[in-house]
């Protein structure tokens, strides 16, 4: 089995679990180096390696490893990917929402040999929505149920001066089409934006998100009408502890994606 390395571009709590997982052992992989804003904390973290690796700069990620797994704020995408892309290594992508504003980034990776790679995330089903996909989808639908503190500080929130404080019941605050959701709220629903690149397209992807005070998780409804197959989908995610806007399930979803990368049995479309 060829041996890749990996780099992990953020340090947050989806970077550090992913690293720590690489650092424990994945066949085939090795992790050769993180970045973070704040390197003394990495450096500090990862006291407790079996192997502890160099703290670099976001840029300088593809110049030491064949895959760049992108673990950064959304606002980050384009200065990890460019020059991962560039040099023709893999990229897996968790802010999804931030490609679809960023579409030069598959040309980019078409030109130079590189590729992206979506994880599924927090998003039940997307092997289903892309095998419908290539047959004639009709509909697809998001409902979305979050509680109160993981959608504080959305930019479409904001913006729309919409305050959520001493909320006491379900709330709608956003209906549209999943491209405007991952622009409204970056850090809460890349899982629209994947949906929307898996089926048909972030544009027809319709979704609505709640703000609800009796839920404890983050709670997604898919409803898909097609030729092939009519499906209703719904999972429940728990919050990670380290960041309530994302759900423990999505460095889970990295970490399994990594794995297929050189598994000798691979499960899923």
């Amino acid at each position: 089995m060829q041996e890749l390395t990996v780099a992990v571009g953020g340090f947050g709590a989806i970077g550090h679990k992913v690293a720590r997982a690489l650092d424990a052992g994945i066949a085939g992989l090795r992790l050769v180096a993180v970045s973070a804003r704040n390197m003394a904390r990495a450096e500090a973290a990862m006291s407790d390696f079996t192997r502890p690796v160099p703290v670099l700069p976001l840029e300088g990620l593809p110049d030491v490893a064949d895959i760049v797994v992108e673990c950064a704020p959304a606002d980050m995408l384009v200065t990890i990917a460019e020059p991962t892309l560039k040099a023709g290594r893999t990229l897996i992508v968790i802010s999804v929402g931030a490609l679809l504003s960023s579409d030069h980034l598959v040309a980019l990776a078409s030109r130079h040999g590189g590729r992206i790679i979506v994880p599924t995330g927090a998003l039940i089903g997307l092997d289903a929505v892309t095998a419908a996909a290539e047959g004639i989808i009709h509909s697809v639908r998001m409902i979305t149920r979050k509680p109160v503190h993981g959608l504080a500080g959305a930019p479409y929130l904001v913006r729309h001066g919409i305050d959520l404080d001493d909320l006491s019941e379900p709330r709608l605050v956003f209906k549209g089409t999943a491209r405007e959701a991952a622009r409204g709220f970056p850090a809460n629903l890349n899982v629209a934006a994947a949906l929307g690149l898996a089926g048909l397209g972030p544009d027809r992807t319709m979704l609505e998100i709640w703000a609800d005070p009796g839920v404890s998780r983050n709670i997604h409804t898919i409803e898909v009408k097609s030729d092939s197959a009519d499906f209703t989908m719904t999972i429940q995610n728990i919050p990670s502890e380290g960041n309530p806007k994302t759900g423990k399930i999505t460095p889970l979803s990295i970490i399994a994606a990594l794995r297929k990368l050189n598994a000798p049995l691979r499960l899923g479309t």
